[in-house]
């Protein structure tokens, strides 16, 4: 069963992406009201403003299924540093991390449906949803992501990449 959701999903979502994807071309040449529409399984439909939408989330259908991929979590962070200050952290297609507070350099993966970065200091970080709201979580030099935080902030997504 969880095998044909995936298979009956894979096509709608890759041509929501599509939708998604073309949208600002089409509304720069004028051919499209610039709208996503949803018909629910009753038969109502709701539109948006594709001017209003930063990134569309698929949450889990079954219990144990994971929709959840990287595209989540690509572009432009603002986090807190645990002690009342913030820095940005960017996650890159590639695999690639910048930050612009310690060692700007690493890399991260997903797992779990948390994104899980390891900068060139030593330092992880992990950005989670929690809620309706992201948190960052920060591992000190040594620590895993296995370990209890040495200290856990607010992630706000600001720009994509």
């Amino acid at each position: 069963m969880r095998s044909q959701i995936k298979i009956l999903l894979a096509p709608a979502a890759l041509a929501l992406l599509a939708l998604v994807g073309l949208a600002p071309a089409l509304l720069a040449q004028g051919k499209g009201q610039g709208k996503i529409v949803v018909v629910f399984k009753d038969g109502r439909q709701q539109s948006f403003p594709l001017a209003e939408i930063a990134r569309i989330e698929f949450e889990d259908l079954a219990a144990g299924v994971s929709h959840v991929g990287s595209a989540r979590f690509l572009g432009q962070w603002k986090v807190g540093t645990g002690a009342g200050g913030t820095f940005e952290i960017t996650l890159k297609p590639e695999g690639r991390a910048h930050k612009t507070l310690g060692a700007a350099e690493g890399s991260w993966t997903v797992e779990n449906g948390e994104a899980r970065i390891t900068w060139k200091d030593g330092w992880k970080d992990l950005i989670r949803k929690s809620g309706g709201k992201y948190q960052k979580l920060a591992f000190g030099p040594g620590k895993s992501f296995d370990d209890p935080p040495s200290n856990v902030a607010e992630a706000e997504y600001t720009e994509a990449h």
